[in-house]
């Protein structure tokens, strides 16, 4: 990880920890938070855009924190499932959360993974975090990694949008990334999207799934 963003740096100390201890570790509470926010929970949504796919099929999740997100597809009988995550500490937590799920520490700007080695990579509130400036490489990293699938669920706005997190400034972004995806890579078709309304303000987010189809450079 030596091109290392300011933003990387810290996910991957304090501030990446101080995330972990805040947010749900279990799938409840995440599809209680999930009906809450949107009225509708995880567990549906994932069985609305991956309830087709082969069990077999072999997923990495890119920003996995603890792998709350994998355990949702592991309930679904997903059983070959990978998490990358930058902070250390998220990592040693998910040994005590998950059984059978490989989360390995690294960055979304550079994914220690063959071309083409799984067939679904997924982001949940990930790309949101990426700065606009880094946000290609990153995509181009999921693309490659990814044989068929795209699948993510991040926060939605037309034009890219940041949003001040917690008090401070570039951490946190809005934007089309379904769009991002379609403008970068040319092969890369849309099967599904969803947007889903917060019950409670006029924020969007949005859940997609892409199909890759043949090889680009």
């Amino acid at each position: 990880m030596d091109d290392i963003t300011s933003q990387e740096k810290k996910w991957e100390r304090r501030f990446g920890k101080d995330y972990t201890l805040r947010n749900p570790s279990s799938t409840k509470e995440i599809d209680r938070l999930y009906l809450k926010n949107y009225g509708i929970t995880r567990t549906q949504l994932n069985k609305e855009f991956l309830g087709d796919l082969n069990p077999a099929t072999k997923v990495l999740e890119v920003g996995a924190n603890v792998g709350v997100q994998l355990l949702f597809l592991q309930k679904m009988g997903f059983k070959y499932l990978y998490g990358l995550e930058i902070n250390r500490e998220a990592i040693e937590l998910s040994k005590s959360i998950t059984k059978n799920i490989d989360i390995i520490q690294g960055s979304a700007s550079d994914i220690p993974f063959k071309d083409n080695y799984f067939d679904l990579v997924f982001t949940s509130g990930l790309l949101i975090h990426i700065p606009p400036s880094n946000i290609k490489k990153v995509m181009k990293e999921i693309y490659r990694c990814a044989k068929k699938y795209i699948f993510g669920f991040e926060y939605y706005a037309d034009n890219y949008t940041e949003v001040p997190y917690r008090g401070k400034r570039n951490m946190l972004w809005k934007a089309n990334f379904l769009g991002l995806y379609l403008k970068f890579f040319k092969n890369l078709k849309l099967v599904k999207e969803k947007k889903v309304k917060y019950l409670n303000s006029d924020n969007m987010d949005t859940v997609f799934l892409l199909r890759k189809y043949g090889c680009q450079k």
